[in-house]
């Protein structure tokens, strides 16, 4: 539950206006991803598909939100 509450918590406070679409901003939301990860003992060998899954769900709650 921790680990959830902290992805969420991080991806917020990353995101910028358009954010989706520029490489600068995913790489260092990937890195933080990828330590709170790491800081909660993920398996490493998931972690990659972790990472990928939670850009995938931010951007479709970025969609989600952006549309009235």
């Amino acid at each position: 539950m921790k680990i959830s509450v902290d992805l969420v918590w991080s991806v917020r406070n990353s995101v910028t206006i358009d954010w989706n679409y520029k490489e600068s901003v995913k790489a260092g939301l990937r890195s933080k991803v990828r330590r709170l990860l790491v800081i909660n003992g993920y398996p490493p060998d998931l972690e990659e598909k972790a990472i990928e899954l939670v850009l995938e769900q931010a951007e479709v709650f970025a969609e989600a939100a952006a549309t009235p």
